[in-house]
């Protein structure tokens, strides 16, 4: 009988490569240079999502984020969720998916792989200003606050390497939502604990709560996500 022990050992490093590459590939392209009227766009695509939201009596992130900016620490926290979480947990997920259940392994992979792929044309034909920036356009007028300006965090967009980095108008879809779903759709079939299945059912949940009141995306970007994920799972699947 063949080792089916043996057939992880001898592929980690090639799906570390795999990975190590497409990651390298998706920071190039989600980063890449802006041209010098993205912002101009940006701030329109913004309008054009709130005014979405607008229409279906929907867009209450402003004042879902008042309700709770007032408390310095718990709003620290979800500054430090939104840059950690959706990195930490997904890497778990799948090196937990790969080594518990190589059978799901490819599917879920390509399944990530994809989802990835196909945010990353959202970010290049549709520069979306998340909520943070649009007091630079239109002060005063809608009332955001930059959380991890305002309060701190582990990083700044403000800081000098953040913003050669960085593309902040890649928002629209969210992968943070997306990536959560992911990472609990891949868990939930091999915990049996309750407690921990409940957390991993609230597990993106908590994800747009974070998005949402650290001001770095509309609830519509987790909607998008949610859509790529599931065409993602759908080619996959194939």
């Amino acid at each position: 009988m063949p080792d089916t022990d043996a057939a992880p050992r001898l592929r980690w490093w090639r799906e570390l490569l795999y990975i190590a590459a497409f990651y390298g590939v998706y920071t190039l392209v989600r980063n890449r240079g802006l041209n010098a009227n993205a912002h101009i766009q940006a701030f329109h695509n913004a309008k054009r999502v709130i005014a979405v939201e607008r229409f279906v009596h929907g867009f209450h992130e402003r004042y879902v984020q008042h309700l709770f900016l007032h408390w310095k620490t718990f709003i620290q926290f979800w500054d430090v969720y939104y840059g950690t979480f959706h990195f930490i947990v997904t890497i778990f997920a799948l090196v937990w998916l790969f080594k518990r259940m190589p059978a799901r392994y490819p599917q879920w992979r390509n399944t990530l792989a994809i989802t990835t792929a196909l945010a990353l044309i959202g970010f290049a034909f549709f520069p979306l200003m998340p909520p943070r920036l649009l007091e630079t356009m239109a002060p005063h007028h809608y009332g955001f606050d930059d959380t991890l300006q305002k309060y701190g965090g582990l990083w700044s967009f403000d800081s000098g390497t953040m913003q050669k980095i960085s593309n902040q108008y890649a928002a629209m879809p969210s992968l943070h939502f997306a990536w959560s779903s992911w990472s609990a759709l891949v868990l939930l079939p091999g915990v049996r604990k309750r407690w921990l299945r409940v957390l991993l059912i609230l597990y993106p949940f908590a994800t747009l709560f974070a998005i949402v009141v650290t001001a770095n995306h509309y609830w519509l970007d987790a909607a998008g996500g949610a859509l790529v994920l599931t065409i993602g799972y759908s080619i996959a699947r194939v």
